[in-house]
């Protein structure tokens, strides 16, 4: 049976076009001041779409196969000329040989605290490299979330979901369960310390972050997403996404703003080898592994259940 099912655009344009019949049509059906869910929306848009022919399909597929092949290779030249035009390794004219690295390695300790020279580069010296890069997680999933999200379960009480999950147990293979249950604090916790000593020893939040992300999957795996839902909801996960990234943002516009202006930045520094030193690196660690634990869990999420 041939799939004439609409793609995203074709789903746009057709609510753009016969949104105002369809909120007729369910407001007739339902009550007057009730608004449709999600659900009967996307099944609406989802309907076979007679006007899509085997023609129509066969001649989109072509076009996205050409638009596709002159993409990839459009970038591929980009890179291979990026790749050629890099000076040769040991290369005195090269960037890299210069006084900066000099200034990271011998000056990095001395001017941020920081004994993990990594943590001073990325969150200090190539701060707002980082500041991107932590952007770029967010929007990623974001992207994620508004091409695969679906309508979630019907919603019930904490109360009634926990009720649930002790009356009639929780599905599973019970070895991964036990497993599950001995590892994921005992590796929860030893990410919180990859995070915490990030400036003092190897680590930092990129992967004690991935550390947490891992664990909160595993629990999904093992138990269920909604026993993970009990203790890290949805309502959860946007609190902790949302505000890390801006605590983030905010530190480092604060430290770019007074950096530029040579105004100075009243952060102390602390105490060369103590847990609450390297000034502002700590709570931009703290910050940055529960972005990317969230990112982590939220791309899970969203591929195996399009909820988180």
């Amino acid at each position: 049976m041939p799939n004439n099912k609409p793609g995203l655009i074709a789903r746009w344009k057709r609510w753009r076009r016969e949104s105002p019949e369809l909120l007729a049509e369910l407001e007739a059906e339902q009550h007057p001041r009730q608004i449709p869910d999600r659900r009967s929306l996307f099944d609406w848009l989802d309907r076979p779409d007679p006007e899509i022919t085997a023609e129509n399909r066969k001649h989109n597929r072509r076009l996205y196969l050409v638009f596709g092949i002159v993409a990839c290779s459009l970038l591929m030249t980009i890179m291979m000329m990026t790749v050629l035009s890099l000076p040769h390794v040991g290369d005195p004219d090269s960037p890299v040989m210069n006084e900066v690295v000099d200034r990271y390695v011998e000056s990095g300790m001395e001017e941020t605290h920081a004994v993990n020279v990594i943590a001073s580069i990325i969150l200090y010296f190539r701060a707002f490299d980082t500041l991107g890069e932590a952007h770029v997680l967010f929007a990623a999933l974001a992207c994620v979330m508004l091409l695969l999200e679906t309508a979630p379960p019907k919603k019930r009480s904490r109360d009634k979901r926990l009720e649930d999950v002790l009356v009639w147990g929780v599905k599973g293979d019970p070895v991964m369960k036990e497993v599950t249950r001995i590892l994921f604090p005992t590796a929860a916790l030893f990410g919180l310390y990859v995070i915490l000593n990030g400036h003092l020893s190897p680590g930092g939040g990129f992967s004690g972050g991935t550390i947490i992300g891992a664990c909160l999957i595993l629990h999904a795996m093992a138990y269920g997403g909604e026993h993970t839902r009990l203790f890290f909801s949805e309502r959860v996960f946007i609190i902790v996404k949302v505000s890390t990234l801006l605590l983030y943002s905010v530190i480092m516009i604060y430290f770019f703003i007074c950096g530029a202006n040579e105004l100075g930045w009243n952060i102390p520094l602390g105490t060369i080898g103590n847990i609450f030193s390297s000034g502002h690196i700590l709570v931009v660690n703290i910050a940055v592994g529960f972005e990317v634990a969230c990112t982590m869990y939220g791309m899970y999420s969203m591929f195996e259940r399009g909820h988180i």
